[in-house]
């Protein structure tokens, strides 16, 4: 009978340390004291660990692997930035190793350190930064680049590629005011979303502008099941009848929430009426998916350039390869609006 193989994990564990400190041993790589080197070696020996050859080749530089780390990639934002992020990669040689962290990020560190024991180049993350703080140090150590390319960042010291949430909301808020609609509610995130802070954010400073009332009541934290934004939507609009307008925090919100419009007995449109009993309701949601020329009226978005993200985010992984000196670079991409007929 074949012997069991041994895992980099049961190495770790036997060592005392981390899995990421037996890869920078491994790799020969970082900055790790001769007394852990040696107990991880020693820890490496009496459990039989075989080293993985394939991926010493990697820690060499020689074929050009990039990890990238995402929440969940059938996210709309997080597949069109995998997209470009692949495109301008494999222009550069260079191939993607792709590893989900889970809905709320709960395997973040399990990912980064099996990039690490897989030898990769550098590291992308896309989304999730509000909880990887400590990653810096780690990807420091490994004396691999650390590029933050997501929805929001609060990273610092690592190049951040990543649209403007604020400006984006003030685009479709001041979008909506300027089409006569003076009573905007917001729906779906997250209450611990980076992105949906820095969005409600440019919301909310367009309604103090346009001296338009606030109501945390018209503002609604939803997941993004359609089956929910819809309850929530017709909930909504029953107990607040004079909402004319709804921005929705993403694209399966944005559908959720047109058919709530629709459950409500209202219809979903750009008219503005000043009568307290409106029976049309604008829509307006960001990120934009195909589907969204499929509903009647075609949905109006606010689109984030994903693919953009992932493209520039791949170039300053290659530049910082080339040179890591480079100072940490902060690249905000702006919004576009895609005008349709649902506001």
């Amino acid at each position: 009978m074949s012997q069991r193989k041994i895992t980099i994990n049961e190495v770790a564990a036997a060592a005392g340390v981390s899995v990421s400190t037996v890869s920078l041993v491994l790799s020969g790589k970082g900055r790790i004291s001769e007394a852990t080197c040696v107990r991880v070696n020693q820890a490496i020996e009496s459990l039989g660990y075989v080293r993985n050859r394939s991926a010493a080749m990697l820690r060499g530089g020689g074929s050009g692997v990039v990890g990238l780390i995402v929440r969940d990639v059938c996210q709309p934002f997080y597949a069109e930035m995998t997209a470009g992020l692949t495109e301008e990669l494999a222009t550069q040689g260079k191939v993607l190793f792709l590893t989900q962290s889970g809905a709320r990020g709960e395997h973040l560190q399990r990912c980064f350190d099996s990039l690490l024991a897989q030898g990769v180049e550098g590291i992308v993350l896309g989304g999730g930064a509000d909880n990887a703080g400590d990653l810096v140090m780690k990807a420091r150590d490994a004396e691999i680049p650390l590029i933050c390319a997501s929805r929001a960042s609060a990273l610092e010291e690592v190049d951040a590629i990543r649209p403007d949430n604020a400006a984006a909301a003030r685009l479709a808020t001041e979008y909506l005011i300027k089409r006569g609609h003076r009573r905007i509610a917001w729906l779906g995130g997250s209450g611990t979303s980076l992105t949906r802070a820095e969005r409600i954010g440019g919301y909310c400073t367009s309604l103090l502008q346009y001296g338009l009332p606030f109501r945390p009541d018209w503002i609604i934290e939803c997941g993004s099941h359609q089956r929910d934004a819809a309850a929530l939507t017709s909930e909504l609009l029953h107990q607040h009848p004079a909402i004319s307008a709804i921005l929705c925090h993403n694209a399966s919100v944005a559908l959720g929430c047109y058919f709530g419009v629709l459950r409500s007995g209202r219809t979903v449109g750009p008219k503005a009426m000043d009568s307290y009993y409106n029976q049309q309701t604008a829509l307006v949601g960001f990120g934009d998916v195909p589907g969204a020329e499929l509903t009647d009226p075609p949905l109006t978005f606010i689109h984030s350039a994903a693919r953009r993200v992932g493209r520039q985010a791949a170039l300053h992984l290659v530049q910082r390869l080339d040179n890591p000196t480079l100072a940490p670079r902060n690249l905000i991409i702006p919004p576009v609006l895609i005008e349709r007929e649902s506001a």
